[in-house]
């Protein structure tokens, strides 16, 4: 039983399923700094409205646009590079983070929440 368990925690973990596996985050998306984390090209072909491009490469190069922040919600196309944002901005001293998932799933909270 132990080796089964070993080898499906493994699998998840190699494919990057545990990453993408994020929860919707429990936020007030009026108060949100959202924060697509995707490359220009994936955010120019649909994103969150209200949501800002910072691409993942240039979290660290950008913080300071991350300061004063209520509430910060990260996303992506699957939840792993959001995942290494909310990680990034974690050891940068920002612990108001969430890591939205998709962009579709915060997309959908969004308009769960602003009824729009």
């Amino acid at each position: 039983m132990k080796t089964i368990i070993h080898f499906v925690f493994l699998a998840v973990a190699v494919t990057g399923m545990y990453s993408c596996s994020a929860q919707q985050p429990k936020v007030d998306v009026k108060n949100a700094f959202l924060v697509d984390v995707r490359t220009r090209g994936e955010f120019a072909e649909g994103s969150v409205k209200g949501a800002i491009n910072i691409p993942l490469n240039e979290i660290g190069l950008r913080l300071t646009e991350f300061k004063d922040k209520q509430q910060i919600v990260v996303f992506c196309r699957s939840g792993n590079r959001s995942s290494q944002a909310e990680a990034i901005l974690k050891q940068n001293g920002f612990s108001n983070v969430v890591n939205g998932g998709t962009w579709q799933m915060v997309d959908k909270i969004v308009k769960e929440q602003t009824g729009k």
